[in-house]
């Protein structure tokens, strides 16, 4: 069945999520952190598409069920951490005996609006992962995120005043610093899963820039769909391997195969431009001198 405005709840206030949930009304309007042992059965919604107006960090602790984020499914294991956006469907399958071990963290984008987090937060790839990529943690690392989350509770238990918003803030910072840490440490740990990846990624361009029937420029996000992976995932680990972006690496191999036609064959600038798949020889000729230094025919005449 699609997801339809009909069959999809949205809720969009802290006090519609604890009433939805079964629980008491929040003590901050714009955060609130959830204890799942606390939640009614009534509260564990099932089979329901979702669609929160708030960032969500959780903790799952041996989770049984599926959680659907888009269109693709969390791979919980122990101590694995899940990170949502805004404005994402989220559903949760049907499962009886649901461990609720764990907690989730959420808090609307208000409050962080006004702080350099409102546009910082943007640059944690993490929040738009559409696959299955959710941060497994070590029994250490998960110490230090429940010592900050533990912190935010208090602050959120606290009578409010004038500090308390910057004190909040102050510790997600944090708390997403950390995240970003050990979601670059996981590249490294599962390094033969994103070796892997790599190995997929460059067999796609080289059969993108060799295949003549691929008309226009292989985009990001074509290649993140075809290695079933998000633009943010597939950016983030070339980056964390490479020090290059899925962009910067499409250019590398877009000049080295121009490069290789140039020099093998006879073939006009504009012929050359046409089978890479640009519209315009223009642009063509304008990206090959800003990597190269020389136009395409200077290349050509280097070699003559």
């Amino acid at each position: 069945m699609k997801n339809t405005a009909q069959n999809i709840k949205k809720i969009s206030s802290m006090k519609e999520l604890h009433s939805f949930m079964g629980l008491p009304s929040p003590l901050n309007p714009l955060i609130t952190l959830i204890d799942h042992s606390e939640t009614t059965p009534q509260s564990q919604s099932t089979n329901q598409n979702l669609m929160l107006d708030f960032y969500n960090i959780s903790i799952k602790r041996s989770f049984k069920g599926k959680l659907k984020y888009g269109k693709k499914l969390y791979d919980f294991d122990d101590g694995t951490m899940s990170f949502i956006a805004p404005n994402q469907i989220i559903s949760i399958d049907s499962e009886e005996e649901r461990n609720k071990d764990g907690w989730s963290l959420l808090f609307h984008p208000d409050l962080i609006r006004q702080y350099p987090l409102g546009k910082a937060i943007k640059n944690y790839g993490y929040f738009s992962y559409a696959v299955n990529e959710a941060l497994h943690l070590s029994d250490e690392e998960e110490k230090t995120i429940e010592v900050i989350v533990q912190s935010i509770k208090k602050e959120i238990n606290s009578r409010l005043d004038n500090f308390s918003q910057d004190v909040i803030v102050s510790n997600l910072e944090l708390l997403l610093s950390y995240c970003n840490r050990y979601y670059s440490r996981q590249f490294i740990t599962r390094k033969m899963a994103t070796n892997d990846l790599l190995t997929n990624f460059e067999r796609a361009l080289n059969s993108y820039f060799h295949d003549n029937s691929n008309l226009g420029l292989p985009s990001v996000q074509k290649l993140a769909t075809e290695l079933n992976v998000s633009s943010s995932y597939l950016g983030d680990m070339l980056r964390s391997f490479t020090g290059q972006n899925t962009q910067q690496h499409i250019h590398e191999k877009l000049i080295e195969r121009a490069k290789e036609i140039l020099t093998t064959t006879n073939l006009t600038v504009s012929e050359i431009a046409y089978q890479l798949g640009f519209e315009y020889t223009q642009s063509f000729s304008k990206l090959f001198k800003t990597k190269t230094t020389f136009t395409p025919m200077e290349y050509r005449n280097s070699y003559n």
